[in-house]
């Protein structure tokens, strides 16, 4: 699975982008979200904040409940705004 990260959440976790290979129960955003939290201090203090963090599975916007698996790009982003 590929994971891209933007912005602060970039700034946070200290990567751009990374292959991974998360544990066999993470089968959706949900499930991958809670993973994220548990990798280390950067990414606790760039994912605790769930409401404040878009993802999108394939370049398609994605919700907790949205299956993931491990051929996915994952992208992680604030939200965006128009102006």
């Amino acid at each position: 699975m590929k994971l891209l990260y933007f912005a602060w959440l970039k700034n946070l976790t200290g990567v751009e982008s990374e292959e991974v290979s998360p544990p066999a129960e993470v089968r959706d955003v949900g499930s991958l979200l809670a993973w994220q939290q548990s990798r280390g201090p950067g990414y606790t203090k760039a994912f605790a904040d769930l409401d404040a963090i878009r993802i999108a599975v394939n370049q398609d916007y994605a919700k907790s409940g949205y299956a993931v698996g491990p051929d996915d790009e994952v992208a992680f982003f604030p939200p965006v705004t128009g102006g």
